[in-house]
C-alpha cells in the first residue's frame, strides 16, 4: 500500500479536488468526515461531471465522491484485494484499520507483485506457448535502449507483456520541446526550475509516458493506439532511466484489447499509470 494517502473534506468544491489531482499527480482523493472514510473522488469522477454539467464551480466534493466505499485491511492477502478491485468494477482501495485510514492501494500496485491477479479470469481454452522474443517490425533499435516482449509468434493474447527502458536524457527533453512547441522552462531553464515545487529541472509528462508507446510497439504483431488512460504519479529527473510496462489484461474484440500500462523511475516507483486500448494487425507480409 501507498502512504500517507491524499485526503479530502466531503465539503470542498470540486475545484480544488481538481486542481489537488493534477498539481500533486494523482488519481484519487480519499474522501474523510471527522476522521472517518466516506467516499472517493477520482480524476474519472471529475471528467464525467464536467461532461455532465459542464460548470462546476459550485458542486462539492460530496456531490461528486463515490459513496459505495469499498476497502481492505492492511492484513488482506493481495490476491483478495485484487479479486474486490474486480469484482467491484474499481481501480482503488482504502486501506482501514480499526477504522482508521493508513494508506491505499491500486490495480497497478498489486500487479508489481502477482500481475496475474488483476487481469480477468483466463479462458479455459487452450492457448499458444508464450516465448521470448526480439522484434522485426521496429525500424532500428538503439544500444541504450533494452527490451524484454513475452507473447505468441504473430498478434497479441490475454497475458502477454512487454518492458521497455530507456534513460531520458537532456537531449530527450530539449528535443522534445523543440518538436511538441512545450518549452515550459520547468524542463529546460535550471535556475528557473530551482524555485518550483521540485526544485530541479524534471522531463515532460508526455515524454515519459511516451515511453509506453514504445513499449506497445515491441508487442506481438502491428500494434496501433485507440486511447490511453493515465495517471501522473510523480516526476522524472532529466537523465533518469524509466521502464514501461505493458499487459494484456482483456481483449474487448476480435482485433480489440485493453492493457494495464505504467512506467517506472530508476528506483522503480511508479510515475505513471493506466490502462491503453489497442488494435493488433497482423504484419504485413513481406515486411
Amino acid at each position: 500500500m501507498q502512504t500517507p494517502v491524499r485526503t479530502i473534506s466531503p465539503e470542498r468544491p470540486v475545484v480544488e479536488a481538481a486542481t489537488r489531482l493534477r498539481d500533486e499527480g494523482i488519481g484519487s482523493l480519499v474522501v474523510e468526515r471527522d476522521g472517518e472514510c466516506v467516499g472517493i473522488i477520482t480524476e474519472s469522477d471529475i471528467v464525467a461531471v464536467t461532461a455532465a454539467e459542464g460548470d462546476t464551480r459550485k458542486l462539492t466534493v460530496a456531490d461528486v465522491m463515490a459513496t459505495a466505499l469499498v476497502t481492505v485491511g492492511p492484513d488482506t492477502e493481495l490476491s483478495v484485494a485484487a479479486d474486490r478491485l474486480r469484482a467491484n468494477g474499481i481501480k482503488k482501495l482504502p486501506v482501514v484499520e480499526d477504522g482508521e485510514l493508513v494508506g491505499i492501494v491500486t490495480t497497478t500496485d498489486i500487479s508489481r507483485y502477482v500481475p496475474h491477479v488483476t487481469r480477468p479470469e483466463p479462458s479455459t481454452d487452450a492457448r499458444p506457448e508464450r516465448r521470448r522474443f526480439t522484434r522485426p517490425d521496429t525500424q532500428y533499435e538503439d544500444d541504450d535502449w533494452e527490451f524484454d516482449s513475452y507473447g505468441v509468434a504473430d498478434g497479441i493474447d490475454v497475458g502477454d507483456h512487454v518492458r521497455f527502458s530507456k534513460t531520458l536524457s537532456a537531449t530527450d527533453v530539449e528535443r522534445f520541446a523543440e518538436i511538441s512547441g512545450d518549452t515550459n522552462r520547468l524542463h529546460l531553464d535550471e535556475q528557473f526550475a530551482e524555485r518550483s515545487r521540485f526544485g530541479r529541472r524534471i522531463v515532460h509528462g508526455t515524454l515519459v509516458s511516451g515511453i509506453i508507446s514504445a513499449a506497445l510497439a515491441r508487442l506481438p504483431g502491428l500494434t496501433i493506439y485507440l486511447s490511453q488512460e493515465l495517471s501522473y504519479r510523480g516526476p522524472v529527473d532529466v537523465g533518469e532511466r524509466v521502464t514501461a510496462h505493458c499487459e494484456v489484461v482483456e481483449q474487448l474484440r476480435e482485433d480489440r484489447f485493453r492493457l494495464s500500462t505504467s512506467v517506472d523511475d530508476g528506483e522503480g516507483n511508479c510515475v505513471v499509470e493506466g490502462d491503453a486500448v489497442v488494435i493488433s494487425d497482423p504484419i504485413p507480409e513481406d515486411a
